[in-house]
């Protein structure tokens, strides 16, 4: 466990990719107690100057030892280095909070978004996994509904930015817009298929059963983070030429009748949770609007008239701040203020 102090000794491992700009950004935006940050990324990176409260930090390497003396390790550097790396930094005595898909069904490691199952934390190992950014903002919504009315069914069809691919998609999106604008055909090197004025029904790769395994996990990591194998879930999973920003539209079957009306109400105090539903005004959650925000905007609450006890709802967030290293962040402050 952590033990308590004034302050921290914080890794952020992959600092120089987009979420672990956003980590550090993050932490100094949050007033993060950091008596000490070190930061690591890949051979190439190594020796590049990144900034935190005004001081210039030099990128390292990662070998056996570097995580000695470090209380805590944001982690985002993709799943084959968290396989390797987050157990030698647990053994060196560190809390590992990684963002990538290594962990997140591991039974033995808890999947934590800190508005939907804190408790979960007592029972980390060491390692504590970051949920899919699709699965975060949607959870956040989905579970005070659960409390009130006890969840069925989840129906989900996503509507991703590229930057959840990294900065190379964005880079691709650009390019291929501004080509296209200047009469030259666009070039695909990330996407199979063009990305710029187009949707994508395919992220990440498919599996036998015709899913992808970006819908698989949305299954998977909700039923575990909300604690109750019994909710169904079915996600289909798009791309879309937006930079920044994940968009939803949830389809809810409750076992208890819920209202609209009500659903607002408990949405309105739900943590983590901010509600912009006045259709009537043009006012409802927006890609654009989320861009560097903390919360999960929630708006469209209707009731499905196509079935007696249903819900739908439209759920907007930052996917690189809530969907990842907002996240990671909050669950370190609830490991220090326990």
């Amino acid at each position: 466990m952590l033990q308590k102090k004034d302050s921290y000794v914080v890794a952020v491992v992959g600092a120089t990719g987009a979420v672990g700009n956003e980590m550090i950004s993050t932490l100094e935006q949050r007033n993060f107690p950091v008596s000490k940050l070190r930061l690591f990324a890949s051979e190439n990176s190594v020796g590049k100057q990144l900034e935190f409260r005004g001081k210039q930090y030099s990128v390292e390497s990662l070998n056996e030892n570097s995580f000695k003396g470090i209380d805590i390790a944001l982690f985002s550097a993709g799943g084959e280095r968290s396989r390797i790396w987050a157990p030698v930094a647990a053994a060196s005595g560190c809390i590992v909070i990684d963002n990538s898909s290594q962990w997140r069904m591991d039974p033995t490691v808890p999947l934590v978004v800190p508005e939907v199952n804190p408790k979960d934390l007592e029972w980390h190992k060491g390692i504590i996994a970051n949920p899919n950014c699709s699965t975060i903002q949607m959870v956040v919504a989905l579970k005070p509904i659960h409390d009130a009315a006890r969840i069925k069914r989840v129906v989900v069809t996503t509507f991703q930015a590229v930057s959840g691919t990294g900065k190379k998609a964005i880079d691709e999106l650009m390019k291929q817009v501004t080509d296209l604008m200047n009469f030259r055909k666009a070039e695909c090197k990330v996407y199979p298929h063009q990305i710029a004025f187009n949707v994508l029904p395919h992220i990440d790769k498919f599996e036998p059963n015709g899913y992808t395994k970006e819908e698989i996990k949305m299954v998977n990591e909700t039923r575990k983070i909300m604690g109750d194998d019994s909710i169904r879930v079915t996600a289909t999973t798009v791309r879309v030429p937006v930079l920044r920003g994940h968009s939803e539209a949830v389809n809810i079957e409750t076992e208890k009748k819920m209202s609209a009306t009500e659903v607002r109400e408990v949405l309105s105090t739900a943590p983590g949770v901010t509600l912009i539903d006045a259709p009537e005004k043009n006012l409802y959650p927006l890609a654009l609007d989320c861009d560097g925000q903390d919360a999960v905007y929630v708006g469209r609450v209707r009731e499905d008239e196509s079935i007696d006890n249903g819900i739908n709802m439209w759920v907007v967030s930052d996917n690189l701040r809530k969907g990842a290293a907002l996240n990671a962040v909050q669950i370190a402050e609830v490991l220090i203020d326990r």
